[in-house]
C-alpha cells in the first residue's frame, strides 16, 4: 500500500495524544505515538554526506529510496493510507522531510498557552509515583537532582522551558523551522481551540492536509497506543486521554508560582509573527 505521510509537531501538553486518538477514529488515518524516524533519517542523512565511499560514488536516487525506506519501513505494520508521524522537532526538519519525502511536507502544531503546559506539567510531576515512594525518577526531576538543584516547582519550570528542556526545545524547533521560511508547512492547533470547538478544528486540519473530512465522535475516545510511560519517563500517565473532549486543567494561578507566571507572559511565540521572524 501506498503511504500519504504528514508530520505532528508543536508543544507538549498541548493535545497531541488526543489528537491523534481523534484522527485514529478515521479508518483511513493513522497518528500513532512520538516516533524516533525524523532522528533516524537525520542521523542516516549526515553518515552519507560524510561518508568517503559514497561521496566518491554517490548515488542520490538511491540514497532517497533508502532513507525513505526508514519512514515506509517504520510503518509497514500498519494498513491505512494516511499516516502522520509524531515528533516536536520535525518543525526544524522540513528539508529533511520535503528531500525524501520528495514533496511539500505539511505539519500540524498542537500549541497552548505556556502557563498551562507548565501547570499542566507540575501537577503531573506532583501525582508521580516517586512522590508518593516510588523508585523511577521523573525525566524532568532526574537531570535536577544530577545537578544538585533543589526540587521545586520553580526550579522544574526553569528547566522544562529552558534550552534542555522539553519545552524549550519545542518552542526552538518552532522559531528554528519559521525563521527558515518554512511557517507555510505548519498549521498551530490551538488546544483551547480543539477543546472548546473539535468538529470546527479537525475541518481545519483535514483541509490543512488536503484529505477528505471524517465525522468523528468527540465522546468516546479512546487511545489505542499505550506507551511505556513510567518504565521511560518515569511518569504513569503522561499519554492518558479522557473518553469526552473537555477541559479539566486547574488554573496556573493556583499551581505555579508568581515569578513563573510572569517569565511566561510573551513566550507564544507562535502568535507573533514578528517574534518567529519567518520569511516566508
Amino acid at each position: 500500500m501506498t503511504k500519504r505521510f504528514y508530520f505532528m509537531a508543536g508543544l507538549p501538553r498541548s493535545g497531541s495524544t488526543l489528537l491523534s486518538a481523534i484522527l485514529n477514529q478515521n479508518p483511513e488515518v493513522y497518528s500513532g505515538p512520538s516516533s524516533p524516524v525524523v532522528s533516524c533519517m537525520h542521523t542516516l542523512d549526515g553518515m552519507l554526506q560524510k561518508d568517503e565511499l559514497y561521496r566518491a560514488y554517490p548515488k542520490p536516487e538511491q540514497a532517497v529510496q533508502m532513507i525513505y525506506g526508514l519512514i515506509s519501513g517504520y510503518y509497514g505494520d500498519v494498513d491505512r493510507p494516511v499516516v502522520i508521524d509524531k515528533n516536536r522537532a520535525w518543525a526544524a526538519q522540513v528539508p529533511l522531510a520535503e528531500k525524501y519525502m520528495q514533496r511539500q511536507a505539511k505539519i500540524i502544531c498542537p500549541v497552548r498557552d505556556i502557563d498551562e503546559i507548565l501547570t499542566s506539567m507540575i501537577t503531573m510531576v506532583r501525582r508521580s509515583p516517586q512522590n508518593s515512594g516510588g523508585s523511577r525518577t521523573n525525566f524532568i526531576d532526574e537531570p535536577l537532582l544530577k545537578l544538585n538543584i533543589p526540587l521545586t516547582d520553580e526550579n522544574r519550570c526553569n528547566y522544562i522551558a529552558g534550552p534542555n528542556g522539553i519545552l524549550g526545545n519545542s518552542l526552538r524547533a518552532i522559531v528554528d523551522g519559521a525563521r527558515a521560511g518554512f511557517l507555510d508547512r505548519m498549521l498551530f492547533v490551538e488546544y483551547r481551540d480543539l477543546i472548546a470547538h473539535p468538529e470546527r478544528t479537525m475541518r481545519r486540519i483535514y483541509e490543512f492536509l488536503g484529505e477528505a473530512h471524517f465525522s468523528h465522535d468527540f465522546g468516546n475516545i479512546e487511545n489505542a497506543d499505550k506507551e511505556r510511560d513510567l518504565e521511560v519517563y518515569g511518569l504513569q500517565d503522561m499519554h492518558d486521554v479522557r473518553r469526552v473532549v473537555e477541559a479539566t486543567a486547574p488554573d496556573p494561578r493556583l499551581v505555579l508560582p508568581p515569578r513563573v507566571l510572569e517569565r511566561c507572559r510573551g513566550m507564544d511565540v507562535w502568535r507573533n509573527p514578528e517574534a518567529l521572524g519567518s520569511k516566508g
